[in-house]
């Protein structure tokens, strides 16, 4: 019989248990270690049972133990203990409260999806766990943060295997009331909603779950409601499904109904109204058309609305390639806006104009969600410092004249929250060696350089916990490999096999991540033979563990989990390499943690960050990687080894993966085992406990979310909520006509001549030369421009690199021909081949950078006259 409608019975809690529900409704116990043991204690085999999830738990344990436990003195102890450190946790001061200067009352963070927690399972991958941690931090710190994205029925897909290796994919139904979130309700008890308005005077409802996470609400908007037609209510059915118009009602959903969440939210708690909206890749860009119109609904137009909401817009873009962006055809946004759609207050062709691809190379028929998230935001970052500046060249189309280094897309490197992912066992060295509370500042608040301290715990100690985490490992992957076979259609007689799987004792190299094709998951099947000598040597072996998802509607990605995993089938490898289906963050926890090498082998400059292995750094696990992403960045020889790339401009693709395929295997054979195998006068592997070390000493303290969200409070929000109240009505309104009289009246500026003090082509080292440049500015005026020096060394294309900028001064009034003479010094302050040059660009106290225009003059070339290159 099959039920025809399903709920949950959630138990009766006696009166002494009642602070287990709210402890079990905030998401702070998915990293406190004492929250969760609390929880076992009450049944540790339902709590297994239940994934470590405690409102599974609670909703079936028997009546009877709970009976038990509320006359358990000693388990109440422990309980009132656990309840008060939360309430202390979110109501007490922390960095935020303490930090000087004036920082936002409160921030908004939109994102399509939020990795928390394996029990709220709203997750693709990097993304969302990244942005679960931006969550997790900032609650540590008690930044005031609002996360808000979408609650999706199906949430990402499950993996499994077919007997040939194929990926398979399911997509089980979530229901709410059995997840770790609340409705969210009005006074009157009703559900609160949103509403968003469709072509043909239909309604896309929505109602709003709440996620606490620790000090952070999440707000999670779900159309799956009775309102709803069927197609409307399943715009929330699964994490990046469907097709293009599928795709563009989640993101108006995300964006538009996503403010007007935050709206009802901070209605209905008191919560601060954010000073700053954030938004994390391009998914949720349209919720600065929703602040454009509440701004119009106030007495603004447009241009001053889009002024405004600019001011107090942070926008971080994750893809280092174009095809990772959301594109839409330009006539199915105009259908969905305008009189007969959403924001009919907005001019249907202002806001196509903001996702318009108006550059070489762009497709004038695309809407490019991206292209409006710089738009609509005055401050914008890469995920790390190589990331940020692939951005700011492929974006730099959106400041014409401007060299790719002055775009104004700054870089925050990714962090990861520790709490989260460093394991049990690592945490409780820290603690042996500084204490409980010192270890939990350093992994939470973070700010020191060094973690100096790892240096006095003994060798023996370390090592035995490598040991430990591997040994963990090896039978978690054994669990996992028998319930994927048992998937995939094998008897238990089939199955002996697998009890020798992986060794405890064996170097251990993980690889886990999303499939895309350029991320190379088999690039280490590249020589086959090769391979199978360094997993099978008879005195160095390494064992590979592989785990990762390939998009459903990507048969490539498909292709290549597919044959990885008919090489780990081989019975002669079998026991030496393994791919575990559905990666999540519960395999993820064990994975990282057991591996003693991080193996990450992208396309370089085609991983943003890749924060995976940052999170195995924190558990002495020492990267093997490509420099690319936060690799690049932070990579030394003390700590990991950097695979050579071969990425010259004339390599063939297949010819660039045999060679560093062929140095993956050099590394590995020549370098990496032999220090792993090799032992000291104690019997220890003393160089591999040495670079253990200085992972955790050195980059321990780099790789934190919180030192991620400190940066961006005090490099991107503070000046961001600095802008948004500056940016009163009068002031937006004065900067919008400024912009549109200067884009008028630009045509008129020129750089007409200039000239230096000396006519010759050498001069010594410390010299200043007089600068006199005669410009015209036509209508407008030196309060309307500044006027630059620039100078530097040059190439022998004469590109001036390493650039000193120095604003030159007009000298007097304009002459009867209406140009303008400005003048300053150029200090020759480097030897070698040295240049200069001279630019006018816009000018007012409200902008956040000279380019955000993307307009400049530059001189012609016979306005020179003893001007370009010194010192040759």
């Amino acid at each position: 019989m099959k039920a025809i409608r399903r709920f949950t019975v959630r138990p009766v809690l006696p009166e002494p248990l009642r602070p287990l529900s709210d402890l079990a409704r905030n998401l702070r116990w998915s990293w406190h270690t004492e929250t969760r043991d609390l929880f076992q204690s009450v049944d540790p085999e339902r709590w297994a049972a239940s994934g470590g999830d405690p409102v599974r738990l609670l909703g079936s344990v028997r009546p009877a133990r709970l009976a038990e436990l509320a006359e358990d003195r000693r388990f109440l102890r422990r309980l009132t203990a656990v309840a008060d450190d939360l309430h202390d946790y979110v109501s007490g001061e922390r960095w935020y409260q303490a930090h000087p200067g004036e920082l936002p009352a409160a921030v908004a963070y939109f994102s399509p999806e939020f990795g928390i927690t394996a029990a709220l399972p709203q997750y693709s991958g990097g993304l969302g766990i990244l942005a679960g941690d931006h969550l997790k931090a900032a609650s540590d710190l008690g930044v005031p943060l609002i996360g808000v994205g979408l609650l999706y029925r199906h949430g990402y897909f499950r993996q499994t295997l077919s007997r040939d290796g194929w990926q398979q994919e399911h997509y089980p139904v979530l229901d709410p009331n059995e997840l770790p979130v609340a409705l969210l309700k009005e006074a009157d008890g009703t559900p609160a909603r949103v509403s968003l308005a469709l072509p043909g005077g239909t309604q896309l409802h929505a109602r709003i779950w709440l996620a606490q996470v620790g000090r952070v609400p999440l707000l999670m908007l779900d159309s799956d409601v009775e309102e709803n037609g069927l197609g409307e209510r399943g715009v929330t059915d699964r994490l990046y499904g469907g097709g293009s118009e599928h795709r563009l009602l989640q993101e108006m959903l995300l964006g538009i109904g996503g403010v007007r969440a935050v709206r009802t939210y901070c209605r209905l708690t008191g919560h601060a109204d954010p000073e700053v909206f954030h938004t994390n890749e391009g998914h949720a860009g349209f919720l600065g058309l929703e602040r454009i119109a509440e701004l119009c609904d106030q007495g603004l137009d447009f241009d001053a609305g889009l002024e405004a909401v600019r001011a107090g817009t942070v926008f971080t873009t994750h893809t280092p390639v174009p095809a990772g962006i959301d594109r839409f055809d330009r006539e199915l946004v105009a259908r969905h806006f305008g009189p007969d759609a959403e924001l009919p207050r907005l001019d249907v062709g202002r806001i196509l104009a903001l996702g318009m691809e108006t550059y070489p190379g762009g497709e004038p028929n695309l809407f490019n969600m991206a292209v409006m998230g710089l738009r609509l935001a005055q401050r914008a970052n890469g995920v790390s410092l190589l990331h940020g500046q692939v951005s700011r060249e492929m974006f730099s189309g959106l400041w014409p004249g401007f060299d790719p280094e002055e775009v104004p897309i700054t870089s925050v490197t990714n962090g990861v929250h520790a709490p989260t992912w460093v394991a049990p066992e690592v945490f409780r060295l820290g603690a042996r060696q500084i204490g409980a509370q010192r270890t939990e500042d350093a992994l939470t608040v973070g700010g020191s350089e060094r973690w100096d301290s790892v240096g006095d715990i003994p060798d023996q100690d370390v090592w035995d916990l490598r040991r430990t985490l591997r040994e963990q490992l090896v039978t978690e992957v054994r669990e996992r490999l028998r319930a994927s076979w048992r998937q995939r259609g094998a008897g238990t007689a089939e199955l002996g096999w697998i009890d020798g799987v992986l060794d405890p004792d064996v170097l251990t190299i993980g690889f886990a991540r999303r499939v895309p094709s350029y991320k190379r998951l088999t690039l280490m099947l590249r020589d086959r033979d090769r391979l199978m000598e360094l997993l099978l040597h008879p005195e160095r072996p390494i064992q590979i563990v592989v785990a990762g998802k390939a998009h459903p509607a990507d048969d490539g990605g498909k292709r290549l989990v597919q044959e990885l995993v008919r090489f780990a089938d081989d019975p002669r490898v079998r026991h030496r390499i393994v791919f575990l289906p559905d990666y999540g963050m519960a395999m993820a926890q064990k994975l990282y943690p057991g591996c003693d090498i991080w193996l990450n082998n992208p396309l370089r400059p085609l991983e943003a960050c890749g924060t995976s292995g940052m999170k195995a750094a924190l558990n002495g696990c020492l990267n093997l990687s490509v420099l690319d992403g936060w690799w690049d960045e932070w990579f030394q020889p003390d700590f990991g080894w950097a695979i050579p790339t071969a990425d010259g401009a004339g390599t063939d693709p297949d010819r660039r993966d045999d060679i560093e395929a062929e140095a993956l295997y050099d590394l590995l054979e020549q370098r990496v085992t032999p220090r792993f195998y090799e032992r000291g006068q104690g019997g220890l592997p003393d160089r591999w406990i040495e670079m253990v070390r200085q992972t955790l000493t050195l980059l321990g303290p780099k790789v934190l979310a919180g030192r991620m969200v400190r940066e961006y409070v005090e490099r991107l929000y503070a000046p961001a909520a600095h802008a948004h109240r500056t940016m009163n009505p009068d002031r937006a309104r004065e900067l919008a006509e400024w912009k549109a009289r200067v884009r008028a009246q630009w045509h008129g500026v020129t750089v007409d001549h200039v000239e230096t003090t000396t006519a010759t082509t050498t001069a010594e080292l410390g010299t200043t030369l007089g600068l006199r440049v005669h410009v015209g500015l036509g209508a407008l005026g030196p309060d309307d421009v500044e006027v630059q020096a620039l100078s530097g060394r040059v190439d022998e294309e004469d590109r001036i690199a390493d650039v000193t900028t120095v604003p030159l001064k007009p000298v007097g009034g304009p002459d009867p021909e209406g140009r303008w003479v400005y003048e300053g010094p150029l200090s020759l302050d480097r030897t070698g081949p040295f240049g200069y040059t001279v630019r006018i660009l816009p000018s007012h106290r409200l902008l956040a950078s000279g380019a955000e225009l993307g307009m400049v003059a530059v001189p012609s070339e016979d306005g020179v006259e003893g001007a370009g290159l010194l010192m040759r």
